[in-house]
């Protein structure tokens, strides 16, 4: 039995390492958000859920500055930080891991001509039970605060 539970540890403890510690490719996440998870319709500004994850896009005159000021709020939370890009490049992709198993989301905001285009996702599973989307929420309302 001792053995069965030492192994059952080793076997849980390998998996959360491997989430925590994977590497985090940006040729494959730092991509143009996907601009087809919002056609499926919702006012300019509605956060949608998609598969695997969460999208909105913004209207602006001047998305550069609003993707300026979603870098600032998104690297003020905690266990956030920048996987690739700039404002300069125009897209930016932020990686987000959970507290307890440290399971990576990613998302990623890109200038358009029309605005900034915000795509959430995560790595692993099937069902991110609505996290990104929360995510979203959240910054969506202290970009609106500043």
């Amino acid at each position: 039995m001792r053995l069965l539970l030492a192994a059952l540890a080793l076997l849980i403890a390998g998996g959360a390492g491997y989430i925590r510690l994977a590497p985090s490719d940006p040729a494959r996440w730092h991509v143009a958000p996907r601009l087809a998870a919002l056609e499926k319709g919702g006012p300019l500004g509605q956060v949608l859920t998609v598969e695997g994850g969460a999208a909105v896009q913004l209207a602006s005159a001047d998305p550069a500055s609003l993707l300026a000021r979603l870098d600032g709020i998104a690297l003020a939370t905690p266990r956030t930080r920048r996987l690739a890009g700039s404002v300069a490049e125009g897209r930016i992709t932020w990686i987000s891991r959970s507290l307890f198993w440290g399971f990576p989301d990613y998302t990623t905001a890109q200038v358009t001509p029309e605005g900034l285009v915000i795509h959430a996702r995560q790595r692993f599973g099937s069902n991110d039970w609505g996290v990104n989307a929360a995510r979203l929420e959240i910054w969506l309302t202290r970009l609106s605060r500043s």
